[in-house]
């Protein structure tokens, strides 16, 4: 099967190795120009829990990634999830899938969306997280760490295609997804934004400072219970949409077999079971550039929206902004697109199918 993936860093590389080594002709396409894989020379290497070496197949432009692919791959931060959409759109054809890995700010919804307007009724499905981990060592080169043991998935629309779109995407990735009940499920369910925003915060001068640091071990008691604060308040914005959502130390459970109910302690079970992964070391982390406007900010957004209040979101937002020098809350693309702004529980849901 051909497969176009958008995006050339850790994930899209790792998930083109995945999609190689199982046979089947995976494309990739650089959003930011194709200077990203020249130094590649045409082959994909992946080592970790991947072994390989395959051709490196390159896409030119959006279109030339989705001429012939029957599935394609949305696999950029979330700062970018819009802009590689509205590039996709004009070649996307009937018959085709986007898989959206992972969704934030219910871009898959925006895609969706954008995809009806042009009487196009394509399958779009959203991860909660991303299939594996995964850093790129260099151009065409990526150590894949981890394939998540679970992992929480959405499709849109519903009915028969998202039922066989489900069952493409495990034939593709494994028999790990979870159905969930809608979009919004699915992007509640990503973690990272409630526990990247506190991590980064708290251990800003290391970052600033580019220390080698290991993150699990610098989640410290204080930290994780700052983490779980806001997780209570996701928890409590879930429940207002009318949605469950299993506890933070499911997902690590899920993800990584931990078995500590709590998260100082999973943090503790995890630095001593894989000594990191290191932190960032950049001031530019998307753990505040990325997941606080495509994460926090959205989901105070959706607070406004069904009356829940999230003070310390409000403050880690409010924090990260100072620390940065950047009006986060005015960061997010997809906010005004999506029309959340005057919003009702009821519409939004309705939208979500």
């Amino acid at each position: 099967m051909r497969i176009g993936i958008a995006g050339c860093g850790g994930i899209g590389l790792g998930l083109a190795a995945l999609l190689a080594a199982a046979g089947h002709e995976p494309w990739l396409w650089a959003p930011r120009g194709g200077q990203a894989l020249a130094a590649a020379q045409g082959r994909l290497l992946s080592n970790g829990v991947i072994e390989g070496d395959w051709p490196l197949r390159q896409a030119a432009d959006a279109a030339a990634l989705c001429d012939g692919a029957e599935w394609l791959v949305v696999a950029v931060p979330a700062n970018g999830h819009r802009a590689v959409v509205d590039a996709l759109l004009p070649a996307l054809r009937r018959g085709q899938r986007v898989l959206v890995s992972s969704m934030a700010s219910l871009s898959a919804l925006y895609l969706h969306e954008a995809a009806l307007a042009r009487g196009l009724d394509v399958p779009v499905i959203g991860l909660a997280s991303t299939v594996l981990t995964a850093r790129r060592i260099w151009p065409g080169r990526v150590r894949v760490l981890t394939r998540r043991g679970r992992l929480g998935l959405s499709v849109l629309p519903g009915g028969a295609a998202a039922d066989q779109a489900l069952a493409e995407c495990q034939a593709l990735f494994g028999d790990v997804f979870e159905r969930q009940p809608n979009a919004l499920a699915t992007v509640l369910a990503n973690v990272n934004p409630i526990s990247h925003g506190p991590l980064a915060l708290f251990n800003w001068t290391r970052i600033e400072r580019a220390e080698s640091w290991p993150q699990y071990h610098y989640l410290t008691p204080h930290v994780a219970a700052v983490i779980e604060r806001l997780d209570a308040e996701r928890q409590a914005l879930a429940a207002a949409f009318g949605l469950a959502l299993p506890p933070l130390a499911a997902h690590f459970a899920g993800s990584f077999g931990t078995r500590s109910p709590a998260l100082a302690g999973i943090a503790e079970e995890l630095h001593a079971a894989r000594g990191g992964p290191p932190g960032p070391t950049d001031v530019q982390t998307r753990f505040l550039h990325e997941d606080v406007p495509y994460g926090l900010v959205f989901n105070e957004a959706l607070g406004r929206v069904a009356g829940v209040a999230m003070p310390a979101t409000a403050t880690v937002i409010e924090a990260a902004s100072l620390v940065c020098g950047t009006d986060f809350r005015g960061g997010n693309d997809l906010l005004i697109p999506l029309g959340l702004a005057g919003s009702t529980v009821g519409a939004l849901l309705k939208r979500l199918g």
